[in-house]
């Protein structure tokens, strides 16, 4: 200010002292200027460089950020009518575009997927992540490309999930029995699927962990499910840490602080399970000999670390990768069986359809097996669906271009952030018959069921993304999902709590959950008790 001050005192002074030399000088400074910067704004566009997309005005320096609301999925739809299908704006010295239509998300997911494979690590990702060394959040790199060539060869490969289909099983069961005992109560669905999705998951990575080690799967499901929503909430928290680089020695907001805090929680746990399986390993010897054992997805883990090549892998990067799967697996999933749910219990018809698939394909004195899932057509339908108006990741993980590049006619800039809304471009009027209403039937009535699949193929339909930067855990989280909703609405039927109301009240995050936690109350529904047992 002081420095304002001072050049509009000489400016006068320079005018009330008629200084005609200055006064020209300074005139010709300001056109010289002036005809510099159309020159660059303007002019350079005719050497093939077009204009950044359009937008709205921003403030100095904070830019857009005092205009952002709480719910920028439906922010960035009504932002969309404004300015168009890809808009800008500043939030600090930090660029993001919004891409609102499968047009153009296939340019950035199918055209020029290398150049947008690459995500902008936070600082909070950047923490719990060690600095990238993971699959969700590490740059496009060889070290990238060969965990996830691993994770899905060693844990997601068709032959190693059906080896794993007694663990989904056995918690599957556990569960229903559990419920069983609760009949008549009150039940957090979000707790009791996050317990089964955890313990399926840690005996795919760790097997026999729990039973090994005296802690209980619901004590491990518990802490798990405490450590994974905080980690998920932290990551979704827009930190001014980020929007202006000169301020994160100060971690204004303490994210920085609190994602350390999360950090050591989790590490305590990994390191007790990683510890105690080289201790196991090391008893495993005797009069020379190694014995054979099964390899999990951590033994997997550890016999890379002892390799000298491409392939080796640190501690931090087991940790790191093993975060992804316990952090980002149990809580998507979950996630999404709390609002299919929710879907299914609001829309009554809908339920009835899906029970009614239930009652013929598996049997009313049956239980559901894995095998009836490829045939429940109508619940699978419910699910996308619910995919469709509840994106677990609306915005996706925010892409970062390599090299400046063209997207719809404008430039987009190297290193800013590019987002997918899948939230907007899944309720389009434009691709979307009534696309406000909860309608599964839009999925059985499509000729090519094919092409409405979870795997990014077609981009009116993408939840769980598309091209390189896919959701790997896609197989198994498709798996849990409808077998665990499936044996809820087989073996119960579900009702609200006198006086509550239906409520599909969204909280945006990195991840869309709901705003209140579903509660309802089982009944039993088979006719034959043992089945519950």
């Amino acid at each position: 200010m002081a420095q304002l001050n001072n050049l509009i005192s000489w400016w006068w002074e320079v005018r009330n002292n008629n200084n005609k030399f200055t006064m020209s000088l300074v005139t010709i400074s300001v056109l010289i200027f002036a005809i510099l910067w159309y020159k660059f704004k303007y002019l350079s566009f005719k050497n093939g460089l077009p204009s950044l997309p359009p937008g709205p005005r921003s403030l100095p320096i904070v830019g857009f950020l005092p205009f952002l609301g709480p719910e920028l999925n439906k922010q960035f739809t009504n932002m969309a009518r404004t300015y168009g299908p890809i808009f800008k704006f500043y939030v600090g010295t930090k660029l993001h575009v919004i891409i609102n239509t499968p047009e153009l998300a296939k340019v950035v997911v199918r055209d020029q997927d290398e150049t947008f494979a690459n995500h902008n690590l936070t600082i909070a990702a950047s923490i719990i992540t060690y600095g990238g060394q993971d699959i969700a959040w590490a740059n496009n790199s060889s070290h990238w490309r060969n965990l996830r060539k691993m994770f899905v060869h060693e844990v997601l490969s068709n032959k190693n999930l059906d080896a794993c289909s007694p663990f989904r099983r056995n918690e599957v069961r556990k569960t229903i029995k559990n419920v069983y005992s609760k009949i008549g109560t009150a039940v957090n669905i979000s707790e009791i699927a996050f317990s089964t999705e955890t313990n399926v998951i840690t005996n795919m990575v760790w097997e026999n962990y729990s039973s090994d080690n005296g802690a209980n799967g619901t004590q491990l499901g518990v802490e798990l499910q405490m450590l994974a929503s905080k980690i998920v909430e932290l990551l979704g928290t827009p930190n001014l840490s980020d929007f202006f680089p000169s301020l994160a020695w100060f971690d204004v907001q303490g994210v920085a602080r609190e994602m350390k805090k999360q950090l050591k929680k989790l590490e305590e746990l990994l390191n007790n399970i990683i510890d105690d399986r080289i201790k196991y390993n090391s008893r495993r010897t005797e009069d020379g000999v190694k014995h054979e054992v099964k390899k999990d997805f951590l033994q997997v883990l550890l016999d890379l670390k002892d390799q000298k090549d491409a392939t080796s892998l640190n501690f931090f990067q087991i940790k790191a990768l093993l975060m992804d799967i316990m952090v980002a697996g149990t809580e998507t999933t979950t996630t999404m069986i709390e609002w299919t749910m929710t879907e299914i219990l609001k829309n009554h018809n809908v339920m009835k359809r899906v029970q009614e698939e239930l009652s013929e394909i598996v049997g009313i004195n049956n239980i559901v097996e894995e095998f009836h899932l490829a045939k429940l057509k109508y619940l699978d339908a419910t699910i996308k669906e619910t995919s469709r108006l509840h994106p677990v990741a609306p915005l996706l993980i925010p892409r970062s271009p390599s090299k400046t590049c063209i997207v719809g006619g404008y430039m987009i800039p190297k290193g800013c952030n590019v987002f997918l809304n899948v939230w907007s471009i899944q309720r389009d009027p434009r691709y979307w018959d009534n696309p406000q209403e909860f309608n599964p039937e839009r999925f059985l009535s499509y000729e090519d069921a094919n092409k409405w699949d979870n795997s990014g193929n077609n981009l009116n339909f993408f939840p769980f993304g598309s091209g390189r930067r896919l959701c790997p855990g896609l197989p198994v989280a498709e798996i849990m999902q409808k077998y665990i909703l499936a044996s809820f609405f087989h073996s119960f039927d579900w009702s609200l709590p006198n006086g509550e109301k239906h409520d599909v009240s969204e909280k945006f995050g990195i991840t869309l959950k709901k705003l209140k936690p579903l509660i309802a109350i089982p009944s039993p529904r088979l006719p034959n008790l043992s089945l519950y047992v």
